[in-house]
């Protein structure tokens, strides 16, 4: 059938009494959605069609997946499924009433399907309808819905299960979860009294009682009241809400949650927490500026730092007029609740040939071979999201037209431009337990996360994450024989310390810290910010200084002894991402950021930092193992804490870090690493240490370190030991499975065979693969070796990420990319040219190799 006859209207409409009979051979197919299947009503699995899009989008009424247009075919070719519901909104204008307004029209009478609706548009002249009917393939007969007289009562229950289906994204663990905002239906149409009513930066109370904590902002009059503890757990009396009853006033801003992200908005009348797209404009009436708002220590606000210092301001270029940009490379993502930190990678991994090849070049290939479920294949949402980005299909300029009629309906029109990546999200951070929640996280974790993916879930011949690979030669040295080490390990990102004690403006930092310190204390505004200004040639220094390794053990002297680590490129990726290591741990174990400006430059020349291995006079270190102790009872085991911020500055969760430490036995953060790549996919990996009873540990000596391994085989912690102590794989699993995984004993075992077999077993060769995928992981000793694609150390900065805020924990990241000859900030949905891009503030930066 051609494509052009599938798509045609109308044309197919069926006499009402011949439904039923048409629909007969097709019930087998039907099925009515049960409690814990997913019902994908709002977007194609596909790509990022939607019912708000031209064709609509087709649910299938089997599976209960979504298709756009562009793929129901293929949906129907694979499966055979013949009976789909069609769902279309509509934007109409309304029809106008006798006196030439719109005709009113009852709340939500012609919405049914569980859409945004845009801010943009003017209820005034517009409105949104909703429209659902059957489809069945291939002659594509349309059954208009309702038309419950006609239809079978199955088809009639599928449907209406159907249309009220909950989101697909929502989760059972209601800590879990946090159901996404609605805007408030007041916000558009707020009424704020001109009563000069300005809201101070801090020093707020209650103006019907003595209550400081858990204030209300009206945003319609500026009171300041206090609320009910179900607003969000703490202590009031009410009198927010009893003002409501008093005036009317619909919505009021928590005070203490206002950044320039946005602030917590609750909205009496709809009696729910609700988003105020106009929130900044809101609370500019009171005189509170949401581009200037940050959190100091104390939890108060200020609002008067100047834009040319707030973090927040210089990073999003507040302040200045930005043009938007528009088409392919140009498409923005919507925050889904801090999902910021994937945007901003995403936006960056996008922005390379390697990864648009590897997936929107392959993305018909894909899309044919993808599995019946698509939305649990990650190539396939690796390709639907970079055609997203890359395709302009969701990025295109506002309507224009020449008649004047038309340009004011236009004006008004909703642009329904960007794209939500919530089914990818979904998907990516499925059993994590931090990228599955709508905590803000750090964007370097995610990176690596991300590239383990990638490594997992090959799409061709080469895996895209090949341009980030490159070896790491590490020399340690014992200070007292002075004999090394050289060993080599995989890594994806360069991590450069910041070299504070390198700052060029030390008197101005210490005037500020003083004069920060007496404002605190007195509860006034705090000064202007001065900001650390380090060099990068400092850092780079950092970098390349050997460093002290805590509890070094010298095989050399049989004893533990002083130790330095150098690290050099043993070969240089195609393209190098530089890691700034801003965040930290205070003494209080709580991370906190390092604000400081680092001048990055535009070409990076590292050809110095390579590796050049064993040289003419030095002595390698011999290759013997420390000796294992095993403490009678575990609980009496020290959690060496040096080594767990070693760990942690990784960007590994603090938790999983301390049961790394513990469960090998304080043997160094390396070892202790090893255990961190072997476990790093499980559900408990960052949940708090549980340290087993004394006969659980003892008992096989494969429960002391973790979980047994794949079919029986020895746990992958354990062998990573032995690795760590010189030894090669093959012979650690060997000594490990021959004297059932007691570490002492197969430490013997190895001194009284020193020739052991080799040997290859399938399944270690497929647990070998996927720990090899992980960031970090150690070059096995005498195998093939990581693919690397090594060349010379010069580079060119083309993008960057940048943080905003105190810690990981909480803050906004927005992305920078060099396209086309010029800057591009890359902001959640809002996609413009940047004219001041801040290069010294950023988090992340992304260079490409300079060809030779």
């Amino acid at each position: 059938m051609q494509r052009a006859a599938l798509f045609r209207g109308g044309d197919a409409q069926m006499a009402a009494g011949d439904l039923g009979e048409l629909l007969v051979p097709y019930m087998p197919t039907i099925r009515v959605p049960k409690s814990g299947d997913r019902v994908f009503k709002t977007e194609c699995a596909f790509s990022y069609d939607s019912p708000d899009s031209e064709g609509g989008l087709y649910v299938c009424m089997n599976t209960f997946l979504g298709f756009g247009r562009e793929h129901i075919e293929r949906h129907y070719r694979k499966t055979g499924q013949c009976v789909y519901l069609h769902l279309k909104r509509h934007l109409r204008q309304k029809v106008p009433g006798a006196s030439g307004g719109a005709l009113p029209k009852r709340r939500n009478a012609k919405l049914f399907l569980d859409l945004e609706i845009s801010s943009d548009l003017n209820s005034d002249d517009f409105e949104y309808e909703d429209e659902a009917k059957l489809v069945i393939f291939p002659d594509h007969y349309e059954i208009s819905l309702p038309n419950i007289e006609e239809l079978p009562a199955l088809v009639t229950i599928a449907c209406d299960a159907l249309l009220s289906a909950k989101s697909p994204y929502r989760k059972q663990e209601p800590d879990s979860w946090e159901e996404e905002l609605q805007a408030s239906k007041h916000a558009k149409t707020l009424v704020q009294l001109d009563n000069g009513v300005r809201i101070p930066p801090s020093g707020w109370k209650c103006s019907k009682c003595d209550l400081r904590e858990n204030l209300w902002l009206n945003l319609s009059d500026g009171s300041v009241l206090c609320g009910k503890w179900f607003f969000d757990g703490s202590g009031g009396n009410g009198h927010a809400v009893e003002h409501y009853r008093d005036t009317g006033y619909p919505l009021a801003v928590k005070l203490g949650t206002i950044t320039p992200d946005g602030a917590d908005v609750y909205s009496f009348d709809e009696e729910e927490p609700v988003l105020d797209p106009h929130i900044a404009k809101h609370l500019a009436h009171f005189g509170i500026d949401m581009l200037q708002m940050q959190v100091t220590d104390n939890g108060l606000r200020d609002n008067d730092i100047k834009p040319r210092v707030s973090e927040w301001e210089v990073i999003q270029e507040a302040g200045v007029k930005l043009k938007p940009m528009y088409g392919p490379g140009y498409t923005g993502m919507k925050n889904l609740g801090n999902s910021c930190y994937l945007n901003a990678v995403m936006q960056a991994i996008f922005s390379i040939p390697e990864f648009q090849r590897a997936y929107v070049g392959n993305l018909p290939r894909i899309f044919d071979y993808s599995p019946l479920d698509p939305t649990q294949d990650f190539n396939t949402q690796m390709a639907k999201l970079g055609h997203g980005l890359l395709s302009g299909q969701y990025s295109k300029p506002p309507m224009k037209s020449e008649l004047i009629e038309q340009v004011v309906k236009e004006e008004h029109k909703p642009q329904h431009n960007g794209i939500s990546p919530r089914m990818f999200k979904a998907f990516i951070s499925k059993g994590h337990p931090e990228f599955s929640s709508n905590r803000q996280q750090d964007a370097q974790e995610f990176f690596l996360h991300l590239i383990n993916l990638v490594e997992r879930n090959p799409v061709g011949s080469e895996n895209p994450s090949d341009v980030f690979r490159f070896l790491v030669e590490e020399r340690t040295q014992c200070c007292q024989s002075r004999k090394v080490r050289y060993t080599d390990r995989v890594d994806y990102i360069m991590q450069l310390p910041v070299a504070m004690e390198a700052a060029t403006n030390k008197d101005e930092l210490i005037a500020y810290e003083l004069k920060r310190r007496e404002a605190e204390a007195a509860r006034r505004p705090l000064p202007e910010l001065v900001r650390a200004k380090i060099p990068f040639s400092a850092c780079l220094q950092a970098f390349s200084e050997p460093s002290n390794v805590e509890d070094f053990w010298s095989s050399a002297l049989q004893a533990k002894s002083a130790g330095v680590k150098t690290s050099r490129f043993a070969s240089f990726p195609e393209y190098l991402v530089v890691q700034i290591k801003k965040f930290t741990f205070g003494l209080d174990w709580i991370p906190k950021k390092l604000d400081v400006s680092i001048d990055m430059p535009d070409f990076l020349d590292i050809t110095h930092l390579r590796a050049r291995g064993l040289q003419p006079g030095e002595e390698e270190l011999p290759d013997i193992a420390p000796p294992i102790v095993i403490p009678d009872d575990p609980k009496a085991l020290d959690i060496d804490e040096s080594s767990v911020m070693q760990l942690a500055e990784m960007g590994f969760p603090l938790e999983a870090c301390r049961k790394a430490v513990y469960y090998t036995g304080n043997l160094g953060a390396e070892v202790a690493f090893n255990w961190i790549i072997a476990h790093m996919e499980e559900p408990d990996f960052a949940e708090p240490l549980v340290i087993p009873a004394f006969g659980e540990v003892a008992s096989s000596g494969a429960a002391a370190l973790g979980a047994v391994g794949l079919d029986n085989q020895p746990p992958e912690e354990m062998v990573a030991i032995i690795i760590s102590m010189g030894f090669q794989r093959n012979v650690a699993i060997q000594a490990l499975k021959a004297t059932n995984n007691n570490l002492e004993r197969a430490l013997e075992w190895i001194f009284s065979h020193p020739d052991p077999e080799e040997e290859s077993d399938p399944a270690l060769d497929t647990m070998d693969m996927e720990n090899n995928a992980n960031a970090n992981i150690l070059a096995e000793t005498g195998s093939e070796g990581p693919r690397i694609k090594d060349g010379p150390g010069r580079y060119e900065l083309f993008g960057f990420i940048s943080h905003m805020g105190t810690s990981t924990m909480s803050g906004h990241y927005v992305c920078h990319l060099r396209k086309e000859g010029r800057w591009v900030i890359y902001n959640d949905l809002r996609v413009c040219a940047s004219e001041r891009p801040p290069k010294d503030l950023g988090y992340i930066y992304f260079y490409h190799r300079i060809p030779s």
